[in-house]
């Protein structure tokens, strides 16, 4: 049994690590699950502040992960409450102080806020025990609430959460909220280069790059899933994928305006003009001295290459050299993981998104082409991973709509 020394060792061990996660969702994703882990709950959700609203942000429930593959989707909704004392989020994060409920259904009258069973009923499950925590800066700002749901004894059955749960959850999440206010910082600083690149190229929008890195992080989990790669390093490898996948890119603010914004078809010299956008973005991450940094390069590089190696920019000697000659193209393997799932997220959002010299895509239209070019322009396994999770693909369009 731990005692409560090795709880709060193990709990400042697990905030020093939360340090190093740079991306907000990632860092969601994390405090949720150490949470969770923490006191053996099987589900939570966590809210963010935004104006006088409680803004739904990140998802996990073990259960229904089990069930459902696609169960992701529920983190894109696009969900809101008041912050008031009628829901039990919105009345903790009005108050400032955490709540445990024993039983949710068992709510009695003499309290000012309720239950929703709505999503309950929307999956079939069943919330009994919940303990919710506001997350509260060091200068005593509410930054959003964190609910941790069905505590689970060693026999799987649901317990209520204790005063201990309630004491140590708070001490992490009071940590947490500093770690929440840093990462939104380094989200504002990721969209303000998207912004640069956008004044460059009316292409590249915030909309689209957080569509890209959404795309591109749920297609890895699938694939890492299939292959049984452990929770913890897939959670630090979508930290790095994320803002690396926004900035694949990048590259293409060095390009003139007359080729970014001609309306018309490129000409083969203006096109190997444009296929340099590659080896521009790369080289920003010179000296990477970082995993998101050497993701970033790899994919600024290599996301148009092809499986069937017709891609570009292929093998270059020296990509700081005045003088780039484009070698043979990267096929099958040869091209990065992280560059093969950018490539086909990047083809499939430009295609079903409206842009200023095409209209958009038809729904089916979009899938068979992504399904024709299998084996072809993008890597079969990623293809496969792509249509399994394709419920969670539509949400994150219609989180990010344009």
């Amino acid at each position: 049994m731990r005692t409560s020394k090795s709880k709060l060792a193990e709990l400042l061990a697990i905030t020093e690590k939360l340090n190093h996660v740079k991306d907000l969702d990632s860092l969601l994703d994390n405090i949720l699950y150490e949470a969770r882990k923490f006191t053996s709950a099987d589900a939570g959700t966590i809210f963010l502040v935004e104006g006088e609203k409680l803004k739904f942000s990140y998802f996990q429930n073990d259960t229904l992960d089990k069930k459902n593959p696609t169960i992701n989707q529920f983190i894109y909704s696009i969900f809101e409450i008041p912050i008031d004392e009628k829901s039990i989020a919105g009345y903790v994060a009005l108050t400032g102080k955490p709540l445990i409920i024993n039983d949710v259904y068992q709510i009695t009258d003499n309290v000012p806020y309720s239950f929703n069973p709505y999503f309950d009923n929307i999956f079939d499950y069943r919330t009994v025990s919940t303990l919710t925590i506001p997350l509260i800066t060091s200068r005593q700002n509410v930054v959003g609430v964190m609910q941790i749901i069905n505590a689970m004894d060693e026999n799987g059955n649901i317990t209520p959460f204790d005063d201990d749960d309630k004491m140590f959850v708070t001490f992490f999440a009071n940590n947490a909220s500093v770690a929440i206010e840093r990462a939104k910082m380094t989200r504002e600083m990721v969209l303000r280069m998207i912004k640069m690149a956008e004044l460059r190229d009316p292409k590249e929008t915030g909309n689209h790059v957080n569509r890209v890195a959404a795309y591109t992080i749920e297609i890895y989990e699938r694939l890492a899933k299939k292959k049984n790669v452990p929770v913890n390093e897939i959670k630090k490898t979508k930290d790095a994928l994320r803002i690396a996948a926004m900035l694949h890119d990048v590259g293409k603010v060095a390009i003139s305006d007359t080729i970014l914004k001609k309306k018309g078809k490129l000409s083969d010299e203006e096109f190997k003009i444009m296929k340099l956008h590659t080896v521009y973005g790369a080289r920003l991450f010179e000296n990477s001295m970082s995993e998101m940094d050497m993701i970033s390069k790899e994919i600024a590089l290599n996301h148009h290459e092809k499986w069937d190696g017709s891609g570009y920019p292929g093998y270059i000697s020296d990509i700081f050299s005045n003088n780039i000659n484009f070698g043979r193209s990267k096929k099958g393997e040869e091209i990065p993981l992280f560059a093969r799932i950018v490539a086909l997220a990047d083809v499939y959002d430009a295609l079903i998104s409206e842009r200023v010299y095409k209209s958009q895509w038809d729904e089916e239209e979009t899938k068979n082409y992504i399904l024709s070019q299998r084996g072809k322009h993008f890597d079969p396994d990623i293809v496969d991973a792509f249509f399994e999770i394709y419920d969670v693909i539509v949400a994150i369009r219609k989180k990010y709509s344009d």
